[in-house]
C-alpha cells in the first residue's frame, strides 16, 4: 500500500462525483478511462481498480494491485479471477447496502404494477382500447393491503422491502440464512432455511434478495415453484441463476404461479426465443433495478471513504468474505 496509489477505474462518475474521487486521491493519480485497451494496458501500473468487470488474469496482468472496489454487491462475476481465493493479494470491497432503497421502490412497484393489471392496461392503450363492458370489470385489480409478502434474503435489501410491505399494511414474512433467533423487528414470523417451501405456501408475494452462493444456485426448482400459491407472484432482483429458469417457464405457462417480475435471468441479454419474453403474466427488465439518478453520488461516497482508509492504513469499509461470497 502506498499513500499515492495509482487508481484505475471505467465506471462513469456523473463529472461532479469523478472530481470528488479525484480530491480523495493523490493529485494527478486517478485514471478514468471507458476504453477498453487503455484499461487493459493501465492494469500493469494501477494499485487500486474500481469496475464491474475484471480479465480472469487480472492477478497476473495487475502486479501492483492491491485493492478491488467492485461498484455493486454481487461479487459472483468476481470468483473466476482468483482475488477471491485464500492467499490473494487484493483486497475486494463491494458497495453492499447501496441498492436498498433503488431496489425496494422497484419491487413495490412491481408488485403494484401486478396487483392493479398495469401491464395488461399498457396493452390495451398500445390497441386504443379503452375496455368497456366485461374486459372492465375483468381488469379489476387486487390490493397489496392485507396480503402476504414473503422475501428470501434479509440483508440491506431485503430489509428495506419488508419495511416498505409493513408500511402498505401486508404480513411480511422473511428467510434468512443465519436464521438463529425465532423473531425480527423488520418482519412478523422469521423462517430458517429449512422451511422455505413452507413460507412460499404463505406468501402472496415472494421476493428473492439473496446473493448468488453454491447454496442458494437454483434453490427455487420445481418443487419450491409447485408449493407457491396459483395466484402467487415471484419477484427476482438477485441473479438468475438462483432460479431453475425452465422450471420456471413451465410454472409460468401451466399456471402453477400467477406471474413473476424479473430483473435477473440466467443468460443476459436474454436470448431473443426466450418465451419469457411474450408471457403477459411477466414483468421483465434488463438487469437495472438498482440503477437510478442517485448511484453515482451513493458510489462515491464509499469509494471516497475507502480511498481515505486506504490511505491511512484503516480498515476498508464493505470487505467481502469469500467463504460467504459477499
Amino acid at each position: 500500500m502506498s499513500d499515492a496509489p495509482l487508481v484505475l477505474t471505467n465506471f462513469r462518475f456523473d463529472p461532479h462525483d469523478l472530481e470528488q474521487v479525484r480530491q480523495a486521491a493523490a493529485p494527478g493519480q486517478v485514471i478514468f478511462t471507458p476504453d477498453r485497451d487503455e484499461f487493459d494496458r493501465t492494469l500493469a501500473r494501477a494499485e487500486v481498480v474500481c469496475a464491474f468487470q475484471a480479465p480472469e488474469d487480472i492477478l497476473a496482468r495487475a502486479p501492483h494491485l492491491r485493492w478491488f472496489q467492485f461498484p455493486g454487491a454481487g461479487i459472483d462475476n468476481l470468483l473466476r479471477t482468483g482475488m477471491l481465493t485464500k492467499g490473494s493479494p487484493v483486497v475486494v470491497t463491494s458497495v453492499a447496502g447501496i441498492h436498498a432503497i433503488p431496489i425496494s421502490e422497484y419491487v413495490l412497484a412491481s408488485m403494484l404494477m401486478f396487483a392493479h393489471r398495469f401491464p395488461d392496461m399498457v396493452r390495451l392503450q398500445q390497441q386504443h382500447n379503452w375496455a368497456y363492458g366485461r374486459r372492465w370489470d375483468a381488469l379489476r385489480g387486487t390490493e397489496l393491503y392485507g396480503k402476504t409478502l414473503g422475501i428470501i434474503g434479509l440483508g440491506g435489501i431485503g430489509r428495506r422491502i419488508a419495511q416498505l410491505g409493513r408500511a402498505f399494511g401486508m404480513r411480511v414474512l422473511g428467510l434468512r440464512r443465519s436464521a438463529s433467533a425465532t423473531s425480527d423487528p423488520d418482519v412478523d414470523e422469521l423462517y430458517p432455511p429449512h422451511r422455505l417451501r413452507d413460507l412460499l405456501g404463505a406468501s402472496d408475494y415472494v421476493v428473492l434478495a439473496v446473493p448468488l452462493t453454491p447454496e442458494t444456485e437454483r434453490m427455487i426448482g420445481e418443487h419450491e415453484l409447485l408449493a407457491m400459491r396459483p395466484t402467487a407472484y415471484l419477484v427476482n432482483i438477485s441473479r438468475g441463476r438462483v432460479i431453475d429458469e425452465q422450471a420456471l417457464i413451465r410454472a409460468l405457462q401451466s399456471g402453477w404461479i400467477g406471474g413473476a417480475g424479473l430483473d435477473v435471468t440466467v443468460e443476459e441479454p436474454l436470448p431473443k426465443d426466450s418465451p419469457l419474453w411474450d408471457m403477459p403474466n411477466v414483468i421483465l427488465t434488463p438487469h437495472m433495478s438498482g440503477l437510478t439518478d442517485q448511484y453515482s453520488a451513493r458510489l462515491t461516497a464509499i469509494f471516497t471513504e475507502n480511498l481515505r482508509r486506504y490511505r491511512a492504513g484503516e480498515p476498508l469499509l464493505h470487505i467481502v468474505d469469500p467463504e460467504k461470497g459477499y
